[in-house]
């Protein structure tokens, strides 16, 4: 019998043991995930320039959309000025896909991040790097050539860290 005993306690004592284990190894890792996120938070809570200007670029677009849209819907509106509207509308509309594009294609090459904005006479490229190379740069004039109707002499290319 006391042989029984000292087994029986024996083992209760490991299943106490693994159960203190298993909660400490929650705990740790509990606290492990609250710190990882915390600082991750910290992180991206700080706004870079790149995603402080994506901000301010969609309120501000929002708002020409919202404006030319209450000018095709009003009553007061002539013709001309609706249809005026509706082409700066499908314009602003085509500006915001083609930016898009080129960003995507530009991270594409590799580069962290970047801003393309399209205006009447030029492009402008800011690009998250220190300094670029020069084949980094014929590398973004080639695909903003290859997809705009802009020639190299209207795309303006600006390195930012």
């Amino acid at each position: 019998m006391k042989a029984n005993k000292k087994k029986i306690i024996v083992l209760v004592s490991l299943v106490i043991l693994l159960a203190g284990v298993a909660c400490l190894n929650y705990f740790l890792t509990v606290q492990k995930a609250k710190t990882s996120s915390s600082n991750t938070e910290t992180i991206s809570a700080t706004p870079t320039f790149f995603a402080t200007y994506r901000d301010d670029r969609k309120a501000t677009r929002s708002q020409e959309i919202l404006y030319l849209e209450e000018i095709m819907a009003s009553s007061t509106s002539d013709e001309t000025t609706i249809a005026n509207a509706e082409k700066m509308y499908l314009d602003l509309i085509s500006t915001m896909e083609t930016e898009s594009t080129l960003e995507g294609l530009i991270k594409g090459y590799g580069f962290d991040d970047c801003i393309v904005t399209i205006s009447d006479n030029n492009v402008n490229v800011v690009i998250k790097d220190s300094e670029l190379t020069l084949e980094e740069t014929a590398q973004v004039l080639s695909i903003i050539t290859d997809q705009t109707e802009y020639t190299a002499a209207d795309v303006i290319v600006i390195p930012y860290v």
